[in-house]
């Protein structure tokens, strides 16, 4: 199913594929070292928004995988670089960490607290009500409502954490506008990945660990799909969507094989 055609790039999530929280899974490592060696171009994505690309990597070499920073894919990143193609030069007001804040600015962007043309809301350990408030303010007097993902809530080391969809559902019952997610499982986080390495859907495939927002939107945008169970979606779950990854294995650890160099 993953030689015709032959794998050319490949993406893969993060958290729940490569690594719970900080702990490398096994084979995650090994995973990239066959990436490198096959010399294929890979992505690493996460729909985490706070981390710009140097802190996941430096997150990441802390478990023991090298991945480098020029191929670690956030929803930040994919956030600013729609935005900067639908509106070049655009104002932002923003409730987020340095992750967003420091893609916006490189793509172009201006943050601004007055009259934005965008609200764009973001993951942060700090939410506020004073934020939030100006945030509803902002979109009842026109702002678009852009949200980096969709993701309702996030593990920590102490419990759930409420995320970036939770406070989004909150402004949009207050506004009546429903904001626009960029990062999975929006096909634009996929499509923007693959352009960042040059590749095309129908000779990529998708690592992930949740059907629901990894395999989904590699479907959508035209890739093949691999699912793993180290992570949201149990093996006994699988069968309850309607649709299905091209394969269904235990972790990383059994992709590493189906790492082949195109010349082979």
């Amino acid at each position: 199913m993953l030689t015709d055609p032959p794998v050319a790039a490949w993406l893969t999530d993060m958290d729940g594929v490569l690594v719970h929280e900080e702990d490398a899974l096994p084979g995650a490592a090994d995973f990239i070292e066959a990436l490198k060696a096959a010399e294929l171009p890979f992505m690493v994505l996460t729909n985490n928004s706070i981390y710009t690309p140097r802190d996941l990597r430096a997150r990441l070499l802390t478990s023991g995988i090298d991945v480098p920073e020029e191929s670690i894919w956030t929803s930040a990143l994919a956030t600013a670089k729609f935005i900067a193609e639908q509106k070049p030069g655009a104002t932002c007001y923003v409730i987020g960490e340095a992750g967003l804040t420091t893609a916006l600015h490189a793509a172009g962007l201006t943050l601004a607290e007055r009259n934005p043309d965008y609200v764009v809301l973001g993951e942060t350990r700090t939410y506020s009500f004073e934020g939030i408030t100006r945030a509803i303010r902002l979109i009842e007097a026109g702002a678009r409502f852009i949200a980096t993902n969709p993701d309702p809530s996030g593990p920590s080391a102490w419990g759930t954490l409420p995320a970036t969809g939770a406070v989004a559902a909150l402004i949009q019952s207050v506004t009546g506008r429903t904001p626009y997610f960029v990062g999975k499982p929006n096909p634009f986080m996929m499509r923007s990945a693959l352009r960042r390495v040059n590749a095309h859907a129908h000779s990529a495939v998708m690592i992930g660990d949740r059907m629901d927002t990894d395999v989904v939107s590699g479907l959508e945008a035209g890739l093949r799909t691999i699912l793993v169970l180290t992570g949201s979606t149990r093996g006994d779950l699988v069968d309850t969507f309607p649709y299905r990854p091209t394969l269904v294995l235990d972790s990383i650890a059994d992709v590493v094989d189906l790492v082949k160099p195109l010349s082979s």
